[in-house]
């Protein structure tokens, strides 16, 4: 996917049927955005998405954090929970990378090899 912008969206997990209800997402596109990430805040409702990226790092951070690594397809790659102040293994074949609550992606199904599905934010 290309023409990302900064905003509001939602994701699902494929397949629809998977019974996961719609979960808020923060588009960062812009390299302001991706550099702020969830710095500064002391948690998040739903996730951010940055893009393009295929590394973070929690240094600053408040709480621990699930990122998944997605492919160009925004097919999972890698699940992992980092701990404030670490630095994540880059991952050379991510494109984007999903942040949220330690624990929430496990909620949602998010595993190695599920793709999701993240709508364009709307103009406006």
């Amino acid at each position: 996917m290309s023409g990302w912008a900064d905003g509001f969206t939602h994701l699902s997990v494929e397949p629809a049927e998977s019974g996961v209800p719609a979960v808020p997402v923060e588009v960062a596109a812009s390299y302001r955005a991706r550099t702020r990430g969830l710095l500064g805040r002391d948690g998040i409702e739903g996730a951010m998405l940055l893009t393009p990226a295929g590394s973070v790092h929690t240094f600053g951070m408040r709480f621990p954090i699930d990122v998944a690594y997605l492919s160009r397809d925004m097919r999972v790659l890698a699940v992992r929970t980092m701990p404030p102040h670490r630095l994540g293994r880059p991952r050379p074949a991510a494109r984007h990378v999903l942040e949220s609550a330690a624990g929430t992606m496990a909620r949602w199904g998010l595993r190695e090899g599920v793709r999701v599905r993240i709508p364009p934010v709307a103009p406006g």
